[in-house]
Parts: C-alpha cells; sequence; structure tokens
C-alpha cells in the first residue's frame, strides 16, 4: 500500500487536510519542579506516550510572551539593540516582554512593552505571526504584533539595569530583510517576524487581512 493510500495509519495526514498545529498531549504519570527560576522553571514529566511507552522530559516552563513589531508610513521597522548575557552578545531585535501580569492581556501587554522600550505607542495593531521557538525542550509561546500608526507616547518611563542601556532605530523593511538573509540579525523572534512582513507585501495582502490583535491566543495544553 503507498503512502498516499494509507491515510489513517499514524504518522500520515489525509491528502487536501490543512497543515496545522493539533492539540493532544500524552497523560502525564508525574510532574517534578526540578528549579525554581528568576524568570522560568524547569520541570521533569513522566509521560505515558502510548501502551507500554512511557519516558520522563525535562523541559523549561516559561510564562510566556509578546512581541511588536512596529511600522511607520516609510515603510520602516523599529528595532532595538539590548545586550543578551547567554549568547554574549548585544541583538539587534523587535521589542518584546514576558506575559507576567495576572490579568493582563497579551495585546495590551505588547502595546505597552512596545512604549516602555521606545517611547512610542501603536493606534493599530494586528495579531502577525504565532511562534513556539524551542518545543522540544521550551513549552514558551510568543505572539508577535504588527502595530502601525505609531506615535510618541505621553508617558515618560524609566528605565533601569541592563535596559539603561537599549538603543533604538528606524530600519527600512529591505535592510532588515537584507540583515536576516545575511546573517547580521539572528534574533529568532525579529527574524520571523520581519520575514512574515516581507511576505505579506510579497503576496500582495494588506495588514488588514491579519487576525485582529485580541484572536484566541494560542491552546497551553496542561498550562490552560
Amino acid at each position: 500500500m503507498s503512502m498516499d493510500e494509507n491515510t489513517t495509519a499514524r504518522g500520515t495526514a489525509a491528502p487536501g487536510a490543512p497543515v496545522q498545529d493539533e492539540p493532544g498531549q500524552r497523560p502525564v504519570a508525574a510532574r517534578r519542579r526540578l528549579h525554581d527560576g528568576m524568570v522560568f522553571d524547569l520541570v521533569r514529566d513522566t509521560v505515558d506516550f502510548s501502551e507500554g511507552v512511557r519516558f520522563d522530559r525535562e523541559y523549561v516552563w516559561h510564562t510566556g510572551a509578546v512581541a511588536v513589531l512596529a511600522l511607520d508610513e516609510t515603510d520602516r521597522v523599529l528595532m532595538i539593540r539590548q545586550y543578551r548575557h547567554p549568547v554574549g552578545h548585544a541583538l539587534w531585535e523587535i521589542p518584546a516582554g514576558l506575559l507576567d501580569l495576572d490579568g493582563e492581556a497579551p495585546h495590551v501587554a505588547a502595546a505597552r512593552e512596545l512604549a516602555e522600550e521606545t517611547g512610542y505607542d501603536p493606534t493599530g495593531m494586528r495579531t502577525l505571526v504565532d511562534l513556539r521557538p524551542s518545543p522540544g525542550g521550551n513549552d514558551e509561546v510568543i505572539r508577535v504584533y504588527l502595530a502601525t500608526g505609531v506615535r510618541r507616547s505621553q508617558d515618560e518611563f524609566e528605565r533601569t539595569d541592563e535596559e539603561a542601556e537599549l538603543v533604538s532605530r528606524w530600519v527600512p523593511l529591505h535592510e532588515a530583510v537584507d540583515a536576516v538573509l545575511e546573517g547580521r540579525i539572528t534574533n529568532a523572534t525579529t527574524v520571523s517576524a520581519v520575514l512574515a512582513l516581507q511576505v505579506l507585501r510579497a503576496q500582495g495582502h494588506g495588514t488588514g487581512e491579519l487576525r485582529p490583535a485580541d484572536a484566541p491566543f494560542m491552546a497551553r495544553p496542561g498550562r490552560d
């Protein structure tokens, strides 16, 4: 039997079915918290994968995050340079932050982070792209918003610690794309956002065709 004919076996999908991630968490027989961190924790799950198959998986238990690709009327994107100690580099990135305030909607958190890190407020926001940046060892989810009609914030934000050294710059979209493809920008969220916007442009779609800012957030089986 050919692979095309075998549409019901494990590891295959019916031809023509939408390509999409599907929730389906396997039963967790035990969960142990191995480390309580400042931002994230490390957990170990004992997973009942299938009949007679059980294994342990250790992974980062992450609060989740949001990011904002701000676009001005001349097709420039707003980027910041920030020191990232784990990789020992100052990286050019789009503004981002953790979903660590109880009850704060993700798109509200994104607008707040944009204002705090750059001094700009959006007048319009849409959902650009959703990410699970390292699903083999991290349950982090990141939603990237496209912000348009940005304007200087009326509020003043005092940046402290490493954020005191933040540098912001408006970068033409085509230059940001070149920097990604030449390996000069490597932050995964920024790479995904810049290329997603470039694809939107190349396909002739307008920002109004993107999902709304308050579109349902990504499912997090075992966390929701």
